[in-house]
């Protein structure tokens, strides 16, 4: 049995994520932690590694033991990568980021047209 909630795993999750990340980041990747349900951490590979053949690998063989290592032995990793049976469930535990704002930048034309 898991003695964590949802929410204590997500955050062990994330502040070892970079610990985690090393081999991926190696390879020109990244990872992005999407949500927990169940002792099950559900994660992105993006970069180079989105798409991989080797993805699944690097998420059972890397990702997750390292994690089970780093938090708890019977911790399951899962790779949503847009398969039906790999999907982040609705009721997963995450955390809502805030969206993000975008800042329009005055470029070189810009500064030009101001000119004339």
């Amino acid at each position: 049995m898991m003695p964590f909630t949802d929410e204590e795993l997500y955050h062990a999750v994330e502040n070892n994520l970079t610990k985690v990340s090393a081999y991926v980041s190696s390879h020109g990747g990244n990872i992005h932690l999407k949500g927990v349900k169940d002792a099950i951490i559900y994660i992105e590979l993006g970069g180079t590694c989105h798409g991989c053949s080797m993805s699944l690998m690097t998420t059972k063989m890397v990702v997750r033991r390292e994690l089970r290592e780093l938090i708890h032995p019977e911790l399951d990793v899962i790779n949503v990568d847009g398969t039906p049976e790999n999907e982040l469930p609705e009721d997963c535990y995450r955390e809502e980021t805030e969206p993000t704002v975008e800042v329009e930048k005055e470029g070189l034309m810009d500064k030009v047209k101001k000119l004339f």
